[in-house]
Protein backbone atom coordinates (compact mmCIF):
# COMPACT_ATOMS: atom_id res chain seq x y z
CA UNK A 1 0.00 0.00 0.00
CA UNK A 2 2.60 2.22 1.01
CA UNK A 3 5.18 1.46 -2.26
CA UNK A 4 1.54 2.03 -4.21
CA UNK A 5 1.12 5.47 -3.15
CA UNK A 6 4.71 6.69 -3.33
CA UNK A 7 4.79 6.12 -6.93
CA UNK A 8 1.07 7.21 -7.28
CA UNK A 9 2.60 10.54 -5.53
CA UNK A 10 6.29 10.37 -8.02
CA UNK A 11 4.52 9.85 -11.17
CA UNK A 12 1.90 13.14 -10.59
CA UNK A 13 4.95 15.20 -9.36
CA UNK A 14 6.89 14.12 -12.73
CA UNK A 15 4.02 15.54 -14.99
CA UNK A 16 4.01 18.52 -12.67
CA UNK A 17 7.37 19.44 -13.25
CA UNK A 18 7.56 18.89 -16.84
CA UNK A 19 4.26 21.14 -17.32
CA UNK A 20 6.06 23.81 -15.59
CA UNK A 21 9.48 23.22 -17.23
CA UNK A 22 8.04 23.36 -20.54
CA UNK A 23 6.35 26.99 -19.41
CA UNK A 24 9.49 28.32 -18.16
CA UNK A 25 11.32 28.04 -21.32
CA UNK A 26 9.01 30.26 -22.70
CA UNK A 27 10.88 33.68 -20.98
CA UNK A 28 14.35 33.23 -19.19
CA UNK A 29 15.95 30.17 -21.12
CA UNK A 30 14.36 31.15 -24.82
CA UNK A 31 15.46 34.59 -23.98
CA UNK A 32 19.15 33.48 -22.75
CA UNK A 33 19.47 30.98 -25.99
CA UNK A 34 18.83 33.44 -28.35
CA UNK A 35 21.03 35.87 -26.98
CA UNK A 36 24.16 33.41 -26.85
CA UNK A 37 23.36 32.10 -30.40
CA UNK A 38 23.79 28.56 -29.51
CA UNK A 39 22.48 25.43 -31.04
CA UNK A 40 18.89 25.05 -31.96
CA UNK A 41 15.87 25.02 -29.35
CA UNK A 42 12.68 25.23 -30.50
CA UNK A 43 10.34 26.16 -28.13
CA UNK A 44 6.32 25.82 -28.40
CA UNK A 45 3.28 27.14 -26.56
CA UNK A 46 0.81 25.23 -24.53
CA UNK A 47 -1.04 25.07 -27.39
CA UNK A 48 -0.73 23.79 -30.84
CA UNK A 49 -1.55 26.95 -32.67
CA UNK A 50 1.87 28.94 -30.90
CA UNK A 51 4.58 29.81 -32.95
CA UNK A 52 8.05 28.24 -32.96
CA UNK A 53 11.44 29.92 -32.53
CA UNK A 54 14.23 28.77 -33.62
CA UNK A 55 17.93 29.61 -33.27
CA UNK A 56 21.18 28.75 -35.27
CA UNK A 57 21.79 25.16 -35.90
CA UNK A 58 23.99 22.82 -37.47
CA UNK A 59 21.20 22.37 -40.12
CA UNK A 60 20.63 26.30 -40.95
CA UNK A 61 24.89 26.34 -40.49
CA UNK A 62 25.21 23.90 -43.23
CA UNK A 63 22.55 26.26 -45.20
CA UNK A 64 24.46 29.55 -44.60
CA UNK A 65 27.81 27.77 -45.52
CA UNK A 66 26.76 26.18 -48.79
CA UNK A 67 25.15 29.47 -49.25
CA UNK A 68 28.24 31.51 -48.67
CA UNK A 69 30.32 29.19 -51.21
CA UNK A 70 27.97 29.28 -53.44
CA UNK A 71 28.56 33.16 -53.80
CA UNK A 72 32.67 32.42 -53.82
CA UNK A 73 31.84 30.73 -56.74
CA UNK A 74 30.23 33.61 -58.43
CA UNK A 75 33.07 35.63 -57.61
CA UNK A 76 35.13 33.15 -59.14
CA UNK A 77 33.14 33.61 -62.55
CA UNK A 78 33.12 37.62 -62.36
CA UNK A 79 36.98 37.13 -62.21
CA UNK A 80 37.75 35.04 -64.75
CA UNK A 81 35.44 36.55 -67.19
CA UNK A 82 36.83 40.37 -66.11
CA UNK A 83 40.36 38.58 -66.85
CA UNK A 84 38.63 37.37 -69.90
CA UNK A 85 37.17 40.89 -70.72
CA UNK A 86 40.69 42.66 -69.92
CA UNK A 87 42.09 40.49 -72.26
CA UNK A 88 40.22 41.10 -75.58
CA UNK A 89 40.85 44.27 -74.79
CA UNK A 90 36.66 44.72 -74.04
CA UNK A 91 36.75 46.42 -70.95
CA UNK A 92 36.47 50.23 -72.71
CA UNK A 93 33.51 49.38 -74.90
CA UNK A 94 31.05 50.75 -72.36
CA UNK A 95 31.43 54.60 -71.41
CA UNK A 96 29.14 55.19 -68.67
CA UNK A 97 27.73 53.69 -65.81
CA UNK A 98 24.02 53.02 -64.84
CA UNK A 99 22.93 50.51 -62.45
CA UNK A 100 19.41 49.71 -64.13
CA UNK A 101 19.02 51.16 -67.57
CA UNK A 102 22.30 49.43 -69.14
CA UNK A 103 20.84 45.80 -67.70
CA UNK A 104 19.48 46.07 -71.27
CA UNK A 105 21.61 46.04 -74.09
CA UNK A 106 21.13 48.00 -77.59
CA UNK A 107 18.49 46.48 -79.23
CA UNK A 108 17.71 48.48 -82.85
CA UNK A 109 20.59 49.23 -85.52
CA UNK A 110 19.79 53.25 -84.22
CA UNK A 111 20.42 52.61 -80.48
CA UNK A 112 23.98 50.20 -81.55
CA UNK A 113 24.76 53.35 -84.13
CA UNK A 114 24.22 55.59 -80.96
CA UNK A 115 26.30 53.62 -78.73
CA UNK A 116 29.13 53.35 -81.48
CA UNK A 117 29.04 57.26 -81.26
CA UNK A 118 29.66 57.44 -78.10
CA UNK A 119 32.62 54.89 -78.01
CA UNK A 120 34.10 57.06 -80.73
CA UNK A 121 34.49 59.76 -78.74
CA UNK A 122 37.12 58.33 -76.40
CA UNK A 123 40.86 57.54 -76.45
CA UNK A 124 40.59 53.94 -77.09
CA UNK A 125 38.50 54.02 -80.63
CA UNK A 126 40.58 57.29 -82.22
CA UNK A 127 43.72 55.51 -80.81
CA UNK A 128 44.09 51.85 -81.24
CA UNK A 129 40.43 51.15 -82.90
CA UNK A 130 39.88 53.60 -85.21
CA UNK A 131 39.14 51.27 -88.08
CA UNK A 132 36.75 49.23 -85.95
CA UNK A 133 33.38 48.41 -87.43
CA UNK A 134 30.09 47.98 -85.72
CA UNK A 135 30.23 44.25 -85.59
CA UNK A 136 33.53 44.52 -84.25
CA UNK A 137 32.44 47.00 -81.69
CA UNK A 138 29.24 44.54 -80.83
CA UNK A 139 31.77 41.89 -79.73
CA UNK A 140 33.68 43.99 -77.16
CA UNK A 141 30.17 45.89 -75.84
CA UNK A 142 28.65 42.12 -75.22
CA UNK A 143 31.72 41.29 -73.27
CA UNK A 144 32.02 44.25 -70.88
CA UNK A 145 28.17 43.80 -70.95
CA UNK A 146 28.41 40.11 -69.83
CA UNK A 147 30.69 41.20 -67.03
CA UNK A 148 28.70 43.90 -65.67
CA UNK A 149 25.60 41.65 -65.60
CA UNK A 150 27.69 38.81 -63.45
CA UNK A 151 28.68 41.65 -61.01
CA UNK A 152 24.83 42.48 -60.38
CA UNK A 153 23.92 38.78 -60.23
CA UNK A 154 26.68 38.84 -57.61
CA UNK A 155 25.03 41.18 -55.29
CA UNK A 156 21.71 39.58 -55.64
CA UNK A 157 22.95 36.43 -54.92
CA UNK A 158 24.88 37.81 -51.81
CA UNK A 159 21.76 40.78 -50.95
CA UNK A 160 18.53 38.63 -51.26
CA UNK A 161 19.45 35.37 -49.12
CA UNK A 162 21.11 37.65 -46.33
CA UNK A 163 17.24 38.80 -46.10
CA UNK A 164 15.74 35.66 -46.10
CA UNK A 165 18.51 34.16 -44.06
CA UNK A 166 18.12 36.78 -41.44
CA UNK A 167 14.34 36.76 -41.42
CA UNK A 168 14.83 33.29 -40.27
CA UNK A 169 16.91 33.49 -37.48
CA UNK A 170 19.96 31.54 -39.35
CA UNK A 171 22.49 33.93 -37.96
CA UNK A 172 24.36 34.06 -35.13
CA UNK A 173 25.23 37.39 -33.44
CA UNK A 174 28.71 37.46 -35.60
CA UNK A 175 27.55 35.85 -38.45
CA UNK A 176 25.38 39.16 -39.01
CA UNK A 177 28.16 41.38 -38.74
CA UNK A 178 30.33 38.87 -41.12
CA UNK A 179 27.61 38.90 -43.81
CA UNK A 180 26.43 42.77 -43.47
CA UNK A 181 30.02 43.66 -44.58
CA UNK A 182 30.08 41.03 -47.58
CA UNK A 183 27.20 42.70 -48.40
CA UNK A 184 28.98 45.95 -48.53
CA UNK A 185 31.87 44.95 -49.96
CA UNK A 186 29.96 44.00 -52.93
CA UNK A 187 28.66 47.29 -53.64
CA UNK A 188 31.96 48.93 -52.88
CA UNK A 189 33.73 46.20 -55.57
CA UNK A 190 31.04 47.80 -58.14
CA UNK A 191 32.20 51.26 -57.23
CA UNK A 192 35.63 50.60 -57.98
CA UNK A 193 35.21 48.88 -61.16
CA UNK A 194 33.75 51.72 -62.73
CA UNK A 195 36.49 53.84 -61.08
CA UNK A 196 38.84 52.03 -62.73
CA UNK A 197 37.23 52.19 -65.62
CA UNK A 198 36.95 55.86 -65.84
CA UNK A 199 40.88 55.96 -65.63
CA UNK A 200 41.10 54.08 -69.08
CA UNK A 201 38.50 56.63 -70.87
CA UNK A 202 40.52 60.10 -69.58
CA UNK A 203 42.24 62.12 -72.36
CA UNK A 204 46.13 61.95 -71.76
CA UNK A 205 48.22 64.27 -74.14
CA UNK A 206 51.34 63.64 -72.54
CA UNK A 207 51.01 59.44 -72.44
CA UNK A 208 52.54 58.04 -76.03
CA UNK A 209 51.08 54.48 -74.57
CA UNK A 210 48.08 52.94 -75.96
CA UNK A 211 44.62 53.99 -73.25
CA UNK A 212 44.42 51.64 -70.81
CA UNK A 213 42.57 51.43 -67.19
CA UNK A 214 45.50 52.38 -64.65
CA UNK A 215 47.30 49.38 -63.24
CA UNK A 216 46.85 50.60 -59.64
CA UNK A 217 43.26 50.83 -59.70
CA UNK A 218 43.02 47.55 -61.76
CA UNK A 219 44.71 45.70 -58.99
CA UNK A 220 42.76 47.38 -56.30
CA UNK A 221 39.99 45.69 -57.94
CA UNK A 222 41.06 42.18 -58.38
CA UNK A 223 42.54 42.71 -54.94
CA UNK A 224 38.99 43.63 -53.15
CA UNK A 225 37.30 40.74 -55.71
CA UNK A 226 40.20 38.43 -54.51
CA UNK A 227 39.09 39.45 -50.72
CA UNK A 228 35.42 39.25 -51.14
CA UNK A 229 35.99 35.26 -52.10
CA UNK A 230 38.26 34.61 -49.64
CA UNK A 231 36.58 35.70 -46.84
CA UNK A 232 33.04 34.28 -48.63
CA UNK A 233 35.14 30.92 -49.10
CA UNK A 234 36.66 30.82 -45.84
CA UNK A 235 33.68 31.71 -43.45
CA UNK A 236 31.65 28.98 -45.65
CA UNK A 237 34.18 26.28 -45.01
CA UNK A 238 34.05 26.82 -41.11
CA UNK A 239 30.88 26.80 -41.27
CA UNK A 240 30.47 22.94 -43.27
CA UNK A 241 33.82 21.40 -42.43
CA UNK A 242 34.78 20.50 -38.76
CA UNK A 243 37.50 21.51 -36.94
CA UNK A 244 39.93 18.25 -36.63
CA UNK A 245 40.45 17.99 -32.85
CA UNK A 246 44.01 17.84 -32.76
CA UNK A 247 47.08 18.16 -30.02
CA UNK A 248 48.45 21.20 -29.86
CA UNK A 249 52.14 20.54 -30.02
CA UNK A 250 55.09 22.76 -31.37
CA UNK A 251 55.15 21.05 -35.02
CA UNK A 252 51.15 21.78 -35.85
CA UNK A 253 51.92 25.85 -34.76
CA UNK A 254 54.88 25.76 -36.68
CA UNK A 255 52.91 23.54 -39.77
CA UNK A 256 49.90 26.28 -39.13
CA UNK A 257 52.04 29.78 -39.40
CA UNK A 258 53.79 27.95 -42.18
CA UNK A 259 50.63 27.60 -44.04
CA UNK A 260 49.41 30.96 -43.36
CA UNK A 261 52.65 32.71 -44.76
CA UNK A 262 52.09 30.35 -48.07
CA UNK A 263 48.50 31.32 -48.20
CA UNK A 264 49.56 35.47 -48.32
CA UNK A 265 52.04 35.02 -50.81
CA UNK A 266 49.54 32.65 -52.84
CA UNK A 267 47.53 36.42 -52.88
CA UNK A 268 50.24 38.28 -53.09
CA UNK A 269 50.84 36.55 -56.49
CA UNK A 270 47.83 36.61 -58.02
CA UNK A 271 47.59 40.17 -56.83
CA UNK A 272 50.56 40.85 -59.24
CA UNK A 273 49.51 39.31 -61.85
CA UNK A 274 47.34 42.32 -61.96
CA UNK A 275 49.97 44.76 -62.81
CA UNK A 276 51.38 42.50 -65.32
CA UNK A 277 47.94 42.54 -67.09
CA UNK A 278 47.53 46.30 -66.72
CA UNK A 279 50.77 46.81 -68.27
CA UNK A 280 50.79 44.43 -70.76
CA UNK A 281 54.12 43.17 -69.33
CA UNK A 282 53.80 39.48 -70.23
CA UNK A 283 54.63 40.80 -73.87
CA UNK A 284 58.06 42.19 -73.19
CA UNK A 285 59.72 39.41 -72.89
CA UNK A 286 58.57 35.81 -73.77
CA UNK A 287 61.26 33.65 -73.33
CA UNK A 288 62.62 31.73 -70.20
CA UNK A 289 64.06 30.93 -67.74
CA UNK A 290 66.25 33.67 -68.55
CA UNK A 291 64.27 37.44 -70.04
CA UNK A 292 65.90 37.52 -73.63
CA UNK A 293 69.80 36.15 -72.84
CA UNK A 294 70.27 37.56 -69.51
CA UNK A 295 69.01 36.44 -66.01
CA UNK A 296 68.95 39.77 -65.08
CA UNK A 297 67.71 42.66 -68.03
CA UNK A 298 69.40 45.91 -68.45
CA UNK A 299 66.38 47.63 -67.97
CA UNK A 300 65.03 46.12 -64.65
CA UNK A 301 65.66 49.57 -62.96
CA UNK A 302 65.42 52.22 -65.84
CA UNK A 303 62.66 54.46 -64.54
CA UNK A 304 63.34 57.06 -61.37
CA UNK A 305 62.74 56.98 -58.87
CA UNK A 306 63.68 53.50 -57.91
CA UNK A 307 60.58 52.67 -56.41
CA UNK A 308 58.67 53.23 -59.62
CA UNK A 309 60.08 50.06 -61.28
CA UNK A 310 57.93 48.07 -59.09
CA UNK A 311 54.55 49.01 -60.01
CA UNK A 312 55.48 50.76 -63.91
CA UNK A 313 58.03 49.41 -65.26
CA UNK A 314 56.76 46.00 -67.16
CA UNK A 315 59.78 44.53 -67.30
CA UNK A 316 60.17 44.80 -63.85
CA UNK A 317 56.98 43.82 -63.00
CA UNK A 318 57.04 40.31 -64.96
CA UNK A 319 60.40 39.82 -62.95
CA UNK A 320 58.59 40.30 -60.25
CA UNK A 321 56.08 38.03 -61.47
CA UNK A 322 58.41 35.52 -62.19
CA UNK A 323 60.15 35.12 -58.76
CA UNK A 324 56.74 34.99 -57.06
CA UNK A 325 54.65 32.73 -59.54
CA UNK A 326 56.77 31.28 -62.05
CA UNK A 327 58.52 28.70 -59.59
CA UNK A 328 60.80 30.35 -57.24
CA UNK A 329 59.44 31.94 -53.84
CA UNK A 330 55.44 30.30 -54.15
CA UNK A 331 56.43 27.14 -55.64
CA UNK A 332 59.16 26.60 -52.91
CA UNK A 333 57.45 27.97 -50.19
CA UNK A 334 54.24 25.57 -51.16
CA UNK A 335 56.89 22.84 -51.83
CA UNK A 336 58.63 23.20 -48.14
CA UNK A 337 55.01 22.87 -46.76
CA UNK A 338 54.17 19.35 -48.68
CA UNK A 339 57.81 17.78 -47.47
CA UNK A 340 57.30 19.17 -43.76
CA UNK A 341 53.49 18.16 -43.78
CA UNK A 342 54.76 14.99 -44.31
CA UNK A 343 56.32 14.32 -41.27
CA UNK A 344 53.69 15.25 -38.88
CA UNK A 345 50.34 12.90 -38.07
CA UNK A 346 47.15 14.64 -39.95
CA UNK A 347 43.80 14.27 -40.72
CA UNK A 348 43.26 13.03 -43.96
CA UNK A 349 41.45 15.77 -45.13
CA UNK A 350 44.10 17.69 -44.39
CA UNK A 351 46.83 15.51 -46.23
CA UNK A 352 44.32 16.05 -49.38
CA UNK A 353 43.96 19.59 -49.25
CA UNK A 354 48.07 19.76 -49.10
CA UNK A 355 48.79 17.86 -51.56
CA UNK A 356 46.37 18.89 -53.69
CA UNK A 357 47.73 22.44 -53.16
CA UNK A 358 51.49 21.70 -54.00
CA UNK A 359 50.19 19.70 -57.51
CA UNK A 360 47.89 22.82 -58.40
CA UNK A 361 51.57 24.93 -57.85
CA UNK A 362 53.07 22.98 -60.14
CA UNK A 363 50.83 23.11 -63.05
CA UNK A 364 50.04 26.97 -62.04
CA UNK A 365 53.99 26.83 -62.85
CA UNK A 366 53.40 25.46 -66.39
CA UNK A 367 50.57 27.12 -67.34
CA UNK A 368 52.10 30.37 -66.67
CA UNK A 369 55.13 29.24 -68.52
CA UNK A 370 53.09 28.05 -71.28
CA UNK A 371 51.81 31.68 -71.79
CA UNK A 372 54.81 33.38 -71.52
CA UNK A 373 56.25 31.73 -74.53
CA UNK A 374 53.22 31.19 -76.46
CA UNK A 375 52.82 35.15 -76.63
CA UNK A 376 50.11 35.39 -74.20
CA UNK A 377 47.35 33.45 -76.21
CA UNK A 378 43.82 34.40 -74.68
CA UNK A 379 42.81 30.64 -74.01
CA UNK A 380 45.98 29.76 -72.04
CA UNK A 381 46.17 33.42 -70.28
CA UNK A 382 42.46 33.14 -68.86
CA UNK A 383 43.17 29.37 -67.64
CA UNK A 384 46.24 30.70 -66.16
CA UNK A 385 44.36 33.66 -64.60
CA UNK A 386 41.91 30.98 -63.09
CA UNK A 387 44.46 28.80 -62.09
CA UNK A 388 45.94 31.16 -59.56
CA UNK A 389 41.87 31.17 -58.24
CA UNK A 390 42.12 28.11 -57.91
CA UNK A 391 46.12 27.62 -56.35
CA UNK A 392 44.14 30.45 -53.79
CA UNK A 393 40.80 28.42 -52.92
CA UNK A 394 43.27 25.43 -52.01
CA UNK A 395 45.57 27.25 -49.37
CA UNK A 396 42.46 28.79 -47.96
CA UNK A 397 41.33 24.50 -47.75
CA UNK A 398 44.44 23.85 -46.16
CA UNK A 399 43.90 26.57 -43.23
CA UNK A 400 40.53 25.65 -42.93
CA UNK A 401 41.66 22.23 -42.10
CA UNK A 402 44.69 22.89 -39.75
CA UNK A 403 42.38 25.96 -38.29
CA UNK A 404 42.16 25.53 -34.41
CA UNK A 405 39.48 23.83 -32.20
CA UNK A 406 37.06 26.39 -31.11
CA UNK A 407 37.01 27.14 -27.20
Amino acid sequence: MLISSLRTTIFCGCRSAGKGFQYSTRSPLRKWLLKRGHSTVTVEGGTSTSAAASVPSAASNRIVGRWLLGCSGLVVGAIVLGGVTRLTESGLSMVDWHLVREMKPPQSEAEWEAEFSKYQQFPEFKILNHNMTLPEFKFIFYMEWGHRMWGRLVGLAYILPTIYFWKKGYFTRSMKGKVLGLCGFVFFQGLLGWYMVKSGLEEKPESHDIPRVSQYRLSAHLGSALLLYCASMWTGLTLLLPAHRMAETKKLMQLRRFAKGTGGLVFLTALSGAFVAGLDAGLVYNSFPKMADRWIPDDLLAFSPTLKNFFENPTTVQFDHRIFGMGITSLTAITGLYLFSRRMMLPKRAKIAISLLAAMAYTQVALGIATLLLYVPTPLAATHQSGSVALLSLAIWVLAELRRMPK
